[in-house]
């Protein structure tokens, strides 16, 4: 059983590195951003006070993350192993973590602040079906439109300048601190996010002595 955690900046390839990873080796990705997006597209309770938060630039509060958490591991559905994306944040989350949980590595995509603008504020998604695009290098066929089902293509609300900054301000204040306890026991690997995805992926898996992909 494999058991990782997957830590970097918004804009870093979190999901996109875990997805090639579980492909091969059959893991379960639990993406904390996941979980809270689908709360605010059902119109939960979770997902207002969700949205509040994201709208104003600001870390939903550690208890209800690690409510989330908990109930996602909770199933036991991860018989190989899980990526976990997008959790912990800050020091007490990874104390919460450390006490409940195993794990065999952090993943670490470190990614230069402007390098998080430039990709940040250059992803959008379909209002309609939901597909992701990134106007770097995934573009649509036409300006503005899905190329799978012809919806809009928008911004999240909270893909901000304003936001962004006020993320990587909390993103170094808490997350360092999360690499530090994490790197006293040894479970830290560093992979410079920068280069193509599949560069990324051979190197995480040569840190981590994984097969390479096939």
């Amino acid at each position: 059983m494999r058991k990782y955690v997957i830590v970097g900046p918004q804009g870093s390839g979190k999901g996109t590195q875990s997805a090639l990873l579980l492909r091969d080796l059959d893991l379960v990705h639990i993406g904390v951003g996941d979980i809270f997006r689908w709360h605010v597209k059902n119109h939960t309770k979770i997902g207002a006070q969700v949205r509040r938060t994201m709208a104003a630039g600001e870390l939903v509060g550690d208890d209800l993350v690690e409510r989330i958490v908990r109930e996602r591991l909770d199933q036991h559905d991860w018989n190989f192993g899980f990526i976990i994306d997008g959790f912990p944040r800050n020091r007490r989350q990874t104390e919460f973590f450390l006490e409940s949980y195993d794990i065999d590595g952090v993943i670490h995509l470190d990614l230069p602040d402007g390098e998080v603008r430039r990709r940040v504020l250059a992803r959008r998604y379909c209002a309609r079906c939901g597909m992701d695009y990134n106007l770097i290098d995934d573009r649509p066929t036409q300006e503005g439109r899905c190329d799978v089902c012809g919806g809009e293509l928008v911004a999240r609300e909270d893909d901000t300048e304003e936001a962004i900054a006020q993320r990587l301000r909390d993103y170094h204040q808490k997350t360092d601190p999360v690499l530090e306890l994490f790197g006293r026991k040894e479970y830290v690997v560093t992979v410079d996010a920068r280069p193509d995805i599949d560069t990324v992926q051979r190197t995480i898996r040569e840190k981590l002595g994984l097969p390479m992909p096939r």
